[in-house]
């Protein structure tokens, strides 16, 4: 089972099995802050978080991970020149960059391509996963055939996908993204934050469905979703 809360852009907080039985906590590109967000950085003080995945170093991605390491003791995981960067922070993180699984016991974690940029190493989207479930964060990404890969390869069961274009994959291009990865839950992401994102989750919803099996879930800000 998985609990999944949108914090508004594309953050989000999510709660698993892990792989050891235990409940994990995680967070993904914690921009706590962002106009649309539910939630104040001092909700998370003292707050159990074991993990926090960051795809790139944009200030709307890698966001309030720092601060949120600091107060919450997790790990921030990310791709070998952002981890260090957090590490110079004073900041726990383990390292990794596309390719295999990660060397992590209690979850399942692989980083892979997103096509967009970054300061600090390469942008990334990350899977993850538990004893029960796969989840797929696409990050800040257009649209590549590789996805289909990502799809064969690990399965997930629902995948967070950017459609707000612009910056990112526009509601065409994350309806085809849909139709390459086949997860049977998508949820939009990283949308009507700004003006140029400015984006209808129901329209991609309209699309996925009249085309795939996929179910498309839309959450507003502070909105949960339990799989399954």
């Amino acid at each position: 089972m998985a609990i999944i809360k949108y914090l508004g852009h594309s953050a989000f907080e999510i709660v698993l099995t892990g792989l050891d039985g235990s409940e994990k906590y995680v967070l993904v590109d914690p921009w706590i802050e962002n106009p649309l967000s539910p939630v104040k950085l001092s909700d998370y003080s003292g707050r159990k978080i074991d993990y926090i995945f960051v795809t790139h170093d944009h200030g709307d991605h890698l966001g309030n991970a720092i601060e949120l390491a600091r107060s919450t003791g997790a790990k921030i995981v990310g791709v070998f020149e952002l981890a260090s960067y957090a590490k110079e922070q004073g900041i726990e993180a383990i390292d990794g960059n596309i390719g295999g699984r990660l060397n992590v016991d209690d979850l399942f974690i692989v980083f892979t391509p997103a096509t967009h940029s970054s300061q600090r190493g390469v942008p990334v989207g990350v899977v993850f996963g538990g004893k029960d479930v796969t989840i797929y964060h696409a990050g800040d990404t257009g649209l590549f055939s590789e996805m289909g890969f990502i799809g064969e390869l690990y399965n997930p069961d629902i995948a967070l996908l950017p459609i707000g274009g612009h910056y990112t994959m526009g509601i065409r291009e994350a309806v085809k993204a849909v139709q390459l990865i086949r997860p049977r839950i998508a949820i939009p992401m990283h949308y009507n934050t700004f003006p140029p994102i400015k984006a209808d989750p129901k329209e991609f919803k309209k699309l996925v469905e009249s085309t795939t099996n996929t179910k498309v879930v839309i959450l507003k800000p502070g909105e949960t979703y339990t799989y399954p």
